[in-house]
C-alpha cells in the first residue's frame, strides 16, 4: 500500500499528478517531468534529513497512484498532504493510505500530532476528513495556527489528528473485530 519514495515512480506519479482535477490541490506544483523528479530528489533528502515524511500510495498491483507526506515536521508534529491520481478518487484507496501512514508515523516514528490544512473550496478533501472518527477540526482551539495558515486569506480550515486520539480509533476497531469474532 505504501513505499518509500523513488525515483522509478516518478514518470507515472508526473501523469497523475498534471489532471486538473489533481493539480490545484498538490503542494509541490510542477511544471515538467524534469522538474517533478527534482522535487522528488528534495522530497528524499529532507525526509533523510528529518524534515518530512513522504511515501508513494499503490493500489493493489504495487502501481504508484499518489503520495501522502507529512511535511514541515517539527517536535512530533507536521502537516498532511495526501493526493490520488484521478482514476482512484472514489475508490476508497485514500482511507486505506491514510491508515498505513498514521500507524507507521505514530507508532514508529515518533510523531505526536498531525495537522492538515484543507481548502474551504476543496469539498471532496474537507468531506473526508470530516468522516475521520480521529480528526478534529480546530479552527477555534488552535487559533494562531490557524491564523497563521490563512495569513493572506481565509481560505484554510484546520483538522488536528492527535496520536492518542487515533490510538482511541485503533483500539476501538480491534474490540469491534473481536466482538464480530466472539459472535460468528
Amino acid at each position: 500500500m505504501l513505499k518509500k519514495r523513488d525515483f522509478v515512480d516518478c514518470s507515472s506519479l508526473y501523469d497523475l499528478m498534471s489532471h486538473p482535477d489533481v493539480f490545484p490541490f498538490v503542494r509541490q506544483k510542477v511544471d515538467s517531468y524534469e522538474e517533478y523528479v527534482f522535487v522528488t530528489k528534495q522530497t528524499i533528502e529532507a525526509e533523510e534529513a528529518g524534515e518530512l515524511i513522504s511515501r508513494t500510495i499503490l493500489d493493489e498491483w504495487d502501481n504508484p497512484i499518489g503520495c501522502i507526506s507529512l511535511y514541515d515536521v517539527e517536535n512530533g508534529a507536521g502537516f498532511l498532504g495526501t493526493w490520488l491520481g484521478k482514476p482512484f478518487h472514489g475508490k476508497g484507496y485514500n482511507t486505506l493510505a491514510k491508515e498505513a501512514f498514521f500507524k507507521e508515523i505514530f507508532f514508529e516514528l515518533g510523531i505526536e500530532t498531525v495537522f492538515m490544512r484543507i481548502r474551504k473550496k476543496n469539498i471532496r478533501s474537507l468531506k473526508a476528513a470530516e468522516k475521520l472518527p480521529y480528526a478534529i477540526k480546530v479552527n477555534e482551539t488552535r487559533k494562531a495556527l490557524y491564523e497563521q495558515i490563512n495569513q493572506n486569506e481565509d481560505i484554510f480550515d484546520l483538522f488536528e489528528i492527535p496520536k492518542d486520539l487515533y490510538t482511541l480509533h485503533i483500539l476501538r476497531q480491534n474490540d469491534d473485530n473481536d466482538q464480530q469474532l466472539m459472535e460468528a
